[in-house]
């Protein structure tokens, strides 16, 4: 089995009211006004031809062979103020 290396690095514009809080776990997530909380994670995405639609897996075994793929997952957040 070989090993990839994933990079994911978003800039996003959101409303100022979200805020950023930890789990028990010490896990940093979104806290949205709503009382929903939010966490931007990997979704693995598949087509069957590169130029058409992709979507996420209707199988949840497909996903699952994926998601048991990732040894470690980190997600950093922090707002930029100008």
């Amino acid at each position: 089995m070989k090993k990839l290396h994933v990079t994911i690095k978003l800039e996003m514009s959101v409303p100022e009211d979200w805020e950023l809080v930890e789990t028990s776990e010490g896990t940093p997530v979104l806290k949205l006004p709503n009382g929903q909380f939010l966490d931007l994670a990997i979704e693995p995405l598949f087509a069957t031809d590169p130029e058409e639609t992709w979507t996420s897996a209707a199988d949840d075994d497909a996903l699952d062979d994926i998601l048991d793929m990732v040894e470690s997952e980190e997600v950093a957040y922090e707002f930029v103020v100008h």
